[in-house]
């Protein structure tokens, strides 16, 4: 359906935009019913043009529309469409019904949550005690509406991993064997940025009565509360020094490594291995973000330990987090507060992470890094994020790394 190319330049006039826009909502909003009136103010050209179309002089000025004479006079004109058609053409495409989507959409939402109710009794859950909690926080969070067309895939396989994992006498598995026998041979599948990992690990908060997890180690320790073994061994945490006093072969390897100048990858699975104290009472351990600063301590033997988290802490640096007293040093930038807050906010001291080290910084720094991104509160020092906002400049912790040595020595 097309409007003759001279009626559509007739109708297109600039004049006549303000009454086809409130028609095309006016249609839009009330399901394309063609009743009632449109209130519009019309100018000379304007009204000159409806007079045209109406076939009858309408005066300019404010004047009501009806919109079943409206669409009588476009059936009479060349365009032989109704007001519906032509302000598609006009206004840049079909009228969306507004009314029908949001039935179509609670339709859609009742279905979705029928089907989650026959997901939970297929999978055998409905009398577990803490699926009801489970089910209201997926209400109240919206997640599941949000999905889309994936929705009630993730939440099946999440589902059928907490039916398997919780059942009495459930054979211990690894992560990724779950999600592959849950989720059609998706090894992933449950992986804690997947809809279906976020899902399976908040219904292990409600069966354990455990908070929500926040840290890879808080994660890995909800799984394994299932009897479920996630990625022990990829990730790491860098050491230096580190000198376990126990007699132990695992202390003694350390100590082997230290003296021989080594640099150490610690994993989840090795600290998790050993219960010997990591050194001895009231040390204090210095870490580092970047890992050019456990480089250069490495090069230079430096006396004291020092441990990098290489950015956000893994779960392996998480875990010596647990074990370890810490004073941590990173970078004077938004991402770098937010790293020393999560730290700070477990225990963790700050080093040389205060308002006059980063004045010191900027005032004798070489690099001059303007600072962007939104800022971040740092709790240890409440003068010390107004400080960056105020001053604009970055510090990298790599600039300062002369500084950071001459302490560890």
């Amino acid at each position: 359906m097309t409007l003759p190319p001279r009626l559509r330049e007739y109708l297109a006039t600039p004049e006549l935009d303000d009454l086809w826009s409130r028609l095309r909502k006016r249609l839009e909003d009330n399901g394309h019913a063609i009743r009632g009136s449109v209130r519009v103010e019309l100018d000379s050209v304007a009204a000159d043009k409806l007079s045209g179309l109406f076939g009858r002089p309408i005066k300019p000025g404010p004047r009501s529309l009806s919109l079943p004479d409206l669409e009588a006079a476009l059936l009479r004109s060349a365009a032989g469409l109704g007001l519906v058609a032509v302000l598609a053409e006009l206004t840049g495409g079909p009228l969306r019904d507004l009314p029908s989507e949001r039935l179509a959409r609670r339709d859609a939402v009742s279905a979705l949550w029928a089907e989650v109710e026959r997901t939970i009794h297929d999978r055998e859950l409905a009398n577990a005690p803490w699926v009801r909690p489970w089910l209201e926080w997926l209400h109240t969070t919206g997640l599941l509406v949000r999905a889309g067309a994936n929705a009630m895939s993730e939440f099946d396989a999440a589902a059928y991993a907490l039916a398997t994992t919780l059942t009495p006498g459930a054979p211990p598995r690894m992560l990724g064997q779950l999600a592959t026998s849950v989720a059609g041979g998706d090894a992933h599948a449950l992986d804690s940025d997947r809809l279906a990992g976020r899902l399976a690990l908040r219904g292990l908060c409600f069966a354990f009565g455990r908070p929500e997890p926040i840290t890879p180690r808080d994660r890995i320790t909800l799984w394994q509360l299932a009897g479920i073994t996630a990625d022990t061994i990829s990730g790491t945490v860098l050491t230096w020094g580190l000198r376990p006093p126990g007699p132990d072969p695992w202390s003694a390897m350390m100590r082997t490594r230290a003296e021989l100048g080594l640099v150490t990858h610690l994993t989840l699975a090795e600290l998790s291995s050993t219960t010997a104290p990591l050194t001895e009472p009231a040390t204090i351990v210095s870490a580092c973000e970047n890992p050019q600063i456990l480089q250069r301590a490495a090069e230079t033997r430096v006396s004291q330990p020092l441990i990098c988290f290489s950015g956000n802490p893994s779960a392996a640096g998480t875990a010596l987090t647990e074990r370890l007293r810490l004073r941590y040093h990173g970078d004077f930038d938004w991402p770098g507060i937010g790293i020393a807050t999560r730290l700070h906010t477990t225990g963790v001291d700050l080093w040389r992470m205060n308002t006059s080290d980063y004045l010191a910084a900027t005032a004798f720094g070489t690099i001059r890094l303007p600072l962007t991104g939104s800022p971040l509160p740092a709790p240890w020092d409440p003068d010390l994020s107004p400080t960056m906002a105020r001053t604009g400049l970055a510090v990298h912790e790599e600039s300062l790394i002369d500084v950071l040595i001459e302490d560890l020595r």
